[in-house]
């Protein structure tokens, strides 16, 4: 039988009691976490978001409440009245934070019963990911998730009150509105109203947040759910949660003073502390550094040592004495077995325009004084690991004449992407060894002057690097026509330790420049205005000069809870087939449905 709540309210949460409320009177209201039958002594631990309480049950001091608690079960839901008692020194639990108490119950009320748990929360070994995403209300009752959705909380509340400090706005955007696809795929939604038309779940506010500026709202800010429909990975779901801004009249240092300021209070409302301003550095310099645009500045840069071979051993290497020759550095790593050497070649994989020359000792024998030299040019000391990557010999015209930014050329850049992820790949392979990624070890970086434009090979045509809403750098406008690959945009990213936490710029306020961009990008006139009219007609009414960004909420939240996936930080994420095991979604709908929407469903044909 079970009991009514009544008018029977707690005093106190389960993590609360301490032997300063001895002799208090308490009620305590939560779960069933744990249940011990030492025969006269029954001891329960009730568990609630704050922490565990011991209840214990005498039945020498009142034998039918004892009976009562012995018809208790996992995760049974209860109320139980009683004295806080400080336990006997011997008797302490240091493992939890009331471990100094327990409470003598006096009343019990069963106020809900549990079927047998697929699982415990209170258990310390976890299921598959499959069966904690199908039961998910019972995986987030499990401690370390209760943590990570507090910090969320915490996070998201300390943002808010920065920025609305600094002046911003927290303004809604529509989430149903139309298509305007670009990189990702929308989230089409039917309209009945308009049968054959329909919306679209934003990919981001990109445009509203533009003509709220416009609006004279001067600084917005709203932390937003956008949803594309991509292929996913441990840190990307279909629906995400952004921290979105945008302002009036800003260079970039203004922007980067607002998000420096905002993350050093997100971080702080997570119990640690950043350092301020960050590090900046453009798109070329990182790609020449890390062979990344999301370089990990945690382990030292790559260095091009090119200039420590001579011609004829650049030529023996099969080396083409144009391209760089990268070393990788790994701190500490120690020696190397002869099949932990040999492990390094999958690492690398096949690549048409980059070699791996993972043995600096095989090198060292046959070029001493040029390896001297590469380790004098890269700081390489005796336990460091050091791996050197080159470029492939290639016929004809000299490569460089292609180039894929403002200055790094095509060629160059394969080289030393290819060597960026090789040094990203080792440095994981061998993190316990040279120590670099401790948690609670942060290193910001801006990442400034990203090429305006990138070749699509497919389309054999120009495309936006960021979105073709950014503007050109000022010195590089009369390069839109000429000299496309060299035009600067003036977008940055904010990236820590590897991983990229947000994207923006400053955008175009004038509508002769969004018409260059469109032209440069191969869109017709009239393709523009189907696609943006909305848009290039506001451009015409007073546009201020304005910029922005947008950071990825959960990503911040993944990196301060040192978790390895989003899930762990969305309270009700899709797994990685963009799925949702507990709610069953997607499923088929009714076909009323369909013919309300006047939709025919087609089945798609397989690939034999």
């Amino acid at each position: 039988m079970l009991d009514f709540l009544g008018d029977l309210r707690r005093t106190h949460t389960c993590g609360t009691l301490r032997p300063a409320d001895s002799g208090q009177r308490a009620v305590l209201m939560g779960w069933v976490n744990r249940l011990r039958d030492h025969g006269n002594l029954i001891f329960v631990d009730v568990r609630d978001r704050t922490g565990v309480t011991q209840v214990v049950f005498n039945k020498e001091l009142n034998p039918a409440l004892h009976e009562k608690a012995a018809h208790l079960g996992s995760e049974y839901v209860i109320a139980v009245t009683g004295l806080v008692k400080q336990r006997e020194p011997n008797l302490v639990n240091k493992n939890i934070a009331t471990g100094e108490i327990e409470l003598v119950a006096q009343e019990l009320r069963i106020l809900n019963v549990s079927k047998t748990p697929p699982f415990l929360p209170g258990e310390p070994v976890l299921p598959n990911e499959e069966m904690r995403l199908k039961y998910r209300y019972l995986d987030l009752r499990r401690e370390k998730m209760q943590f990570n959705i507090e910090m969320r909380h915490k996070v998201s509340l300390a943002i808010r009150r920065y920025l609305a400090e600094q002046g911003f706005f927290d303004i809604e955007t529509p989430f149903m509105t139309r298509s305007t696809p670009e990189g990702a795929r929308d989230y089409l939604v039917p309209s009945r109203v308009y049968p054959g038309s329909f919306y679209a779940l934003p990919q981001s506010p990109q445009l509203f947040k533009q003509i709220l500026m416009i609006s004279g709202f001067d600084k917005y800010f709203q932390i937003v759910r956008c949803f594309r429909d991509e292929d996913l990975r441990a840190d990307r779901q279909p629906e995400f949660t952004q921290v979105d801004l945008e302002m009036t009249f800003p260079q970039p240092d203004r922007v980067f003073e607002v998000v420096e300021g905002f993350l050093t209070a997100a971080f702080r409302a997570a119990g640690q502390e950043i350092k301020t301003p960050f590090l900046r550095m453009t798109y070329d310099q990182a790609i020449r550094k890390y062979g990344s645009d999301k370089p990990d500045l945690r382990l030292p840069s790559m260095t091009d040592v090119r200039q420590a071979f001579a011609p004829e051993n650049l030529k023996t290497l099969n080396v083409d004495p144009r391209l760089p020759v990268v070393a990788i550095r790994i701190p500490k790593v120690g020696e190397l077995s002869r099949k932990e050497r040999d492990d390094i070649k999958p690492l690398f994989g096949e690549r048409r325009n980059a070699k791996l020359f993972e043995d600096a000792k095989r090198l060292e024998k046959s070029f001493p004084e040029a390896m001297a030299k590469v380790r004098e040019l890269s700081g390489a000391e005796g336990d460091d690991l050091l791996v050197l990557v080159a470029g492939n010999e290639h016929p004809g015209e000299h490569p460089s004449e292609s180039i894929v930014g403002p200055e790094v050329k095509q060629h160059d850049a394969a080289v030393y992407t290819a060597a960026g992820a090789l040094r990203v790949a080792l440095a994981q392979k061998y993190a316990e060894r040279h120590g670099a990624f401790r948690r609670g070890d942060f290193h910001f970086l801006w990442v400034t002057d990203f090429p305006m434009f990138e070749w699509d090979e497919e389309g054999k045509r120009w495309a936006a690097a960021h979105h073709p809403f950014t503007s050109p750098h000022e010195k590089d406008m009369d390069k839109l026509e000429s000299d496309p690959a060299a035009v600067r945009a003036l977008a940055y990213d904010v990236v820590l330790n590897g991983t990229e936490l947000g994207s923006g710029s400053i955008r175009i306020h004038r509508q002769d420049i969004q018409k260059k961009i469109f032209h440069a990008l191969g869109m017709s006139d009239e393709e523009a205005k189907a696609r943006f009219g909305f848009f290039l007609e506001a451009l015409e009414y007073g546009t201020p000069p304005h910029g922005g960004i947008a950071l990825g909420l959960d990503r911040i939240v993944m990196i301060l809870a040192g978790a390895d996936s989003l899930r762990e930080v969305i309270p009700f994420p899709k797994t990685a087939k963009a799925v949702d095991l507990m709610v069953d979604a997607p499923t088929p709908v009714s076909e009323a449905q369909l013919k309300e929407l006047g939709i025919a469903v087609r089945k798609k044909e397989m690939k034999a």
